[in-house]
């Protein structure tokens, strides 16, 4: 019951910076985190950044200093703010949400959005 909807990927230059959106929508639903991972050719899927209901952020190390998350929790927006972009070539970045439905002893789930792409060249 819950869905993703990415936005503002593109094509950068190394250094220059990106800032991704992601809106989650849906019924009755309690969000307890929600985040980005990414994933390049060849490449297993990492964590990236995430934000827990309680403020909580972590971080990939290769990414310290450079991202950052934050969230609307009125909206159900979360952001990813990336500067000084590493040239690398294409990564598919896709938001990631943990959630249960509002009621006493519901179990979690796990939506991920459609991603969207990020290339930054040399």
């Amino acid at each position: 019951q819950v869905q993703l909807v990415e936005s503002g990927g593109g094509l950068v230059q190394g250094g220059g910076s990106l800032r991704l959106s992601c809106a989650a929508s849906g019924g009755n639903v309690c969000i307890s985190r929600m985040g980005w991972y990414r994933q390049a050719p060849g490449e297993e899927r990492e964590l990236v950044a995430t934000t827990t209901s309680g403020g909580t952020r972590n971080y990939a190390a290769s990414v310290v200093g450079r991202f950052t998350i934050s969230r609307d929790k009125v909206s159900n927006t979360v952001f990813l703010q990336m500067d000084n972009l590493k040239p690398g070539g294409a990564a598919v970045y896709s938001c990631n949400t943990v959630w249960s439905f509002c009621v006493p002893g519901a179990g979690a789930h796990e939506t991920w959005g459609q991603g969207t792409q990020v290339a930054v060249t040399s």
